[in-house]
């Protein structure tokens, strides 16, 4: 006999609060795919005095931004929802707006910092909603998000001090 699998997921999360908990997550995966794509930008950009660091460090926060990429989309699929994937849905999604022209290296730096900072935010702002719904993978997603991005934004706007 074979059993019958759901086309809906049933982990104990109501439909309802996976749509919610999706959506919102649609957004952080929009401010982080934003972030990654301002970051590597910048890394392929930078000049001036601290080129080499800024070209190293960038390289370091675009990469570990890539990676969380796939994390996030992938939670939004657990949860019953496709992840958005293309450059229309992030414009709209995103907190975060993109930078016209090439910025001086400092004003770059600065830009990642007000990056890190919103997606950090967004991550947050899910967090009621997510500890409601009792969906603790998707709570161990945030903080580890959370945290990466408070640091990068600390160690960021650690350059911008005289």
């Amino acid at each position: 006999m074979k059993a019958k699998v759901n086309a809906k997921p049933d982990i104990g999360i109501s439909d309802k609060d996976r749509a919610k908990i999706a959506q919102g997550l649609s957004g952080l995966l929009a401010d982080s795919y934003t972030l990654y794509l301002m970051t590597h930008n910048f890394h392929w950009n930078v000049t001036g005095p601290m080129f080499n660091t800024l070209h190293v460090m960038f390289m370091t926060q675009y990469t570990e931004q890539w990676n969380a990429l796939d994390l996030i989309a992938e939670r939004i699929r657990s949860l019953g929802h496709p992840a958005p994937g293309t450059y229309k849905e992030f414009v709209k999604l995103a907190s975060i707006k993109e930078i016209d022209g090439q910025p001086k290296a400092l004003d770059m730096v600065r830009h990642l910092v007000a990056a890190q900072e919103a997606t950090a935010r967004t991550a947050r702002k899910l967090f009621p909603l997510v500890d409601k719904a009792n969906d603790q993978p998707t709570a161990d997603l945030l903080t580890q998000r959370i945290e990466v991005h408070e640091k990068t934004a600390w160690m960021l706007r650690s350059l911008l001090e005289e």
